[in-house]
């Protein structure tokens, strides 16, 4: 058994998994997905309908952050009876993905397991996508329909909505969700679909406005204690959009020259700290409409990041089977 999230307390760093899982590891959660419990997992497969859960590539072109351009997709022919293909500009983060755990560093103490910013360079393979595309990703998937089964008349969409452990766990109750560890955590939000299907005007406006996990010490103790594998959402970064308060903002920090702001977000805590599996922009409706309908919320889910030694994020190749 893990420790849990309080007693990490005293780990080195603090409220880090290093000593847990080791000084040498690059797994971080993915562990938990130990193999009785995938097997246990497969057991859940009843109908074996299956839940495609990626967007097309493009599928938010414009990307909201504006750093990840579209990408070209060319075919050609070396006779009337051969097709063969490239893509230029393939940014493996432009759609329904998972981040590595060389994805986001902590200020104060480096990458997963202690890794600089210059052990961490472009050449260098630690902590790459391939870690966990070797294996693939394999395990009991929950789907916590938060859009659906939100306790309250204040979710909206388009506005920063934190949401905090108690709704976590009222959202779990009312589905009649238990967690036995290891679990493959999903959280439909509803805002990619509100996304796409919005004018481009509108596309510009809430580009950056989502529901999302809450950045609270009680969210990420949540999320270690119920030994979650990988945590994935179909917003644009799991938690909520933009950070309005939290637990993990350090005094006194300077926002980047360039790029996203992560001073106060939860990734930081948990990729960098617990080495926590995240994915972002998953295609969730018609899994949890399905959900809806039968009334069962878990499934067997696979993730096959592709084999890209050293990559930093991957599509996320994600399939639920019920």
């Amino acid at each position: 058994m893990p420790p849990k999230y309080d007693d990490l307390a005293s780990a080195e760093p603090p409220y880090s998994s290093w000593e847990y899982f080791g000084r040498d590891d690059q797994r971080g959660t993915i562990n938990f997905l130990t193999p009785e419990r995938v097997a246990a997992a497969a057991r859940l497969i009843r109908t074996g309908t299956q839940f495609g859960l990626d967007y097309p590539v493009n599928a938010f072109e414009p990307y909201p952050t504006g750093t990840r351009p579209a990408t070209r997709h060319h075919v050609f022919a070396n006779n009337e009876f051969h097709r063969d293909d490239w893509i230029d500009s393939f940014y493996l983060q432009s759609t329904s993905q998972v981040d590595s755990l060389r994805h986001i560093g902590h200020p104060a103490h480096g990458f997963y397991n202690g890794r600089s910013p210059a052990d961490n360079d472009p050449p260098s393979t630690d902590l790459g996508i391939h870690v966990w595309a070797s294996t693939g990703i394999a395990g009991r998937g929950v789907l916590l329909d938060v859009e659906r089964y939100y306790p309250g008349p204040d979710y909206d969409l388009e506005k920063t909505v934190p949401l905090d452990a108690a709704t976590l766990d009222a959202v779990a109750d009312a589905q009649g969700v238990t967690f036995s560890g290891g679990e493959i955590l999903l959280l439909h939000t509803g805002w990619a679909k509100h996304y796409l299907a919005a004018p481009a005007d509108d596309r510009a406006r809430i580009k950056n406005l989502s529901p999302g996990l809450a950045q609270r010490r009680e969210v990420v103790r949540w999320l270690w204690d119920h030994e979650i594998a990988l945590v994935a959402s179909d917003n644009l970064a799991v938690e909520a959009d933009p950070v309005v308060e939290s637990d993990f903002r350090i005094p006194g920090a300077r926002p980047p020259e360039r790029g996203v702001n992560h001073d106060g977000m939860l990734h930081r805590p948990l990729i960098a700290l617990l080495g926590m599996a995240m994915g972002e922009m998953w295609k969730l409706d018609e899994l949890a409409a399905d959900c809806a309908a039968d009334g069962r919320y878990d499934f067997f889910l696979t993730c096959k990041p592709l084999h890209l030694i050293g990559g930093v994020g991957s599509p996320a190749n994600a399939i639920a089977v019920k």
